[in-house]
């Protein structure tokens, strides 16, 4: 093979533009207008978000889940607590967080420290989940070597006869991450590769307050 057959045709981005006069103060009244934007472009689970983790040996890894809601106090996930993102989390508390809406030619980078949410709050949005979600939390031992489907299956049999007739309640080891933002890179594509990039980083004197820069692209 060669090394003509690995290469890929690069397109070129519409002429899209990105304002330093039209950056609001705070990164989240941004972010919420681009993902207003891509809600109603149509584009799937705009919500996906790879979040990046420090793992054993400074070894980073990766993995896509879903951003259930967020405000200026940050971006809020749920997961097990004992998989392998959490104990990453426990060990190092810092993430990078990437929302890759490549359809409409951005991209978000989203990096601070997580916060564990309150078991209140994480059983008030566990009891919206959908009845075979919730039992598939009980069910899954996450990150955990499975030797085979059917003992996963299995397991959600277990489950289900066990809360058959009632609610099932929040697992003890399941709940949710606050994500408080500390740096947000806004990534607009634009023609000949000259894209828009923005950065807002929080004031550390003040953090209520954002720092706002261009970034060569």
């Amino acid at each position: 093979m060669s090394t003509e057959d690995n290469q890929f045709q690069v397109s070129d981005y519409p002429e899209t533009e990105v304002r330093r006069e039209n950056m609001p103060d705070n990164p989240f009244t941004l972010f919420s207008r681009w993902f207003d934007e891509t809600l109603d472009s149509g584009l799937p689970e705009p919500n996906g978000m790879v979040i990046a983790t420090m793992g054993d040996a400074g070894m980073p890894s990766q993995r896509t889940v879903l951003l259930k809601s967020f405000d200026e106090g940050g971006l809020y996930f749920y997961t097990n607590y004992h998989s392998r993102k959490a104990r990453e989390l426990a060990a190092n508390p810092r993430v990078s967080c990437l929302f890759p809406w490549l359809a409409l030619h951005r991209q978000v980078e989203i990096q601070g420290t997580v916060l564990k949410v309150d078991r209140d709050n994480s059983a008030q949005y566990f009891a919206t989940r959908p009845r075979g979600s919730q039992v598939g939390a009980w069910a899954s031992r996450q990150s955990e070597p499975l030797p085979d489907r059917s003992a996963l299956e299995e397991q959600v049999r277990v489950m289900e006869k066990r809360f058959v007739g009632g609610e099932v309640p929040l697992p003890e080891f399941w709940g949710g991450y606050c994500v408080r933002a500390d740096r947000v890179e806004f990534w607009q594509g634009r023609a000949s590769r000259l894209h828009d990039r923005f950065v807002y980083t929080r004031d550390l004197s003040n953090e209520a307050q954002w720092d706002i820069e261009r970034l060569y692209p």
